[in-house]
């Protein structure tokens, strides 16, 4: 049901539990099959094999990567009635791993033994959300309305959009995701972004919200609708560029990160909930990937399909052309303007 991925190593939710797997890939190299003379030794030849391969009688194992998976260690992090653990995720160096579940707790957890080095009891109800912090702070969202901050089981504060945002207090609000993000122009520079939904389902639906917060003050610096579709999962690409969304109803999002400009939009890309959405890395192998297009942003749903969104590369023009037009509009205004009234200058 959720997930998170550090390296090599996968944490996934299932259940009441948490599995902790590693996984590496290998290379296949291409090897030549025996003679065909033999029907049990080799693959059928292919029905598009070479002139070469038809007349040496010889068929090629295509080269592919193969995929190993290896448990590490399970443990049980959700004790409710009905235990489901609702997130997971790492923090910046991937030593600890957090969860949260249906009984309001927060654990957080040593990677790979899953030593529990932390337990407190964050919300009144499930856990919707939470967000590690490169200085040990913890953010988590929750369906008692709540957003806090914490510094391991110490409350240091608690989000205030309610009282600072657009909405009239009859309409309550609660936080559904929260992501941390660099700033582009910022090394070091975090922010804290959390997007705010209706807390009942109303015939005619206010819009959701996507706010960005002070990392250090946890104050909110700016706010935006994203829309009256439900907002169930959101995302931050790694250099803090952009914000992908995916709705209840299947529509996927891209957002600017620094103004909350929606960049991209398919309304019901799937029909159905969108569980979650990841950006492509932007480190490796992922810019040969992304060709020509700016950013890549994969979602799944229920529907069980996987799709790519790509967000096409904006022109802008250098900064010397643009100064060079000016000047020339500038030549062209005081040439036009001495023809129409001599002596002007």
């Amino acid at each position: 049901m959720n997930l998170a991925l550090a390296g090599d190593i996968l944490a996934a939710g299932q259940d009441a539990r948490c599995q902790l797997l590693r996984f590496q890939v290998h290379q296949q190299k291409s090897n030549k099959a025996e003679k065909s003379g033999s029907k049990e030794q080799g693959p059928r030849q292919r029905k598009g094999a070479a002139p070469a391969e038809k007349k040496s009688g010889a068929a090629v194992h295509p080269e592919g990567v193969e995929l190993r998976v290896k448990n590490l260690e399970a443990v049980q992090t959700d004790f409710s009635t009905e235990p489901l653990q609702k997130v997971v995720c790492f923090n910046p160096d991937n030593t600890l791993l957090a969860t949260g579940g249906a009984d309001g707790h927060v654990r957080v957890w040593k990677v790979p033994s899953l030593e529990k080095v932390l337990d407190f009891k964050a919300h009144e109800g499930e856990i919707g959300d939470l967000a590690l912090g490169p200085d040990g702070k913890l953010v988590t969202v929750g369906w008692d309305l709540k957003a806090s901050v914490w510094q391991k089981a110490q409350l240091v504060a608690q989000l205030q959009w309610q009282d600072n945002g657009p909405t009239s207090s009859n309409t309550p609000y609660r936080y559904q995701a929260c992501r941390f993000g660099k700033v582009p122009d910022q090394p070091g520079g975090l922010r804290l972004f959390t997007v705010q939904i209706p807390h009942k389902r109303l015939r005619q639906p206010p819009p959701c919200y996507l706010t960005t917060w002070d990392s250090s003050t946890f104050l909110p610096i700016r706010t935006r609708p994203c829309g009256h579709e439900v907002i169930s999962c959101l995302s931050v690409s790694e250099s803090g560029t952009f914000l992908g969304l995916g709705t209840v109803t299947g529509s996927v999002a891209i957002y600017i990160a620094f103004s909350l400009q929606r960049l991209y939009y398919v309304k019901e890309a799937h029909g159905i909930v969108v569980t979650d959405v990841t950006f492509l890395p932007e480190k490796g192998c992922g810019p040969e990937l992304l060709g020509p297009h700016e950013t890549a942003l994969f979602s799944v749903a229920v529907d069980s399909r996987c799709q790519l969104h790509l967000l096409p590369s904006r022109r802008s023009a250098p900064v010397w052309l643009l100064l060079l037009i000016c000047v020339g509009l500038i030549i062209v205004t005081i040439l036009l303007l001495q023809s129409a009234f001599p002596g002007f200058l």
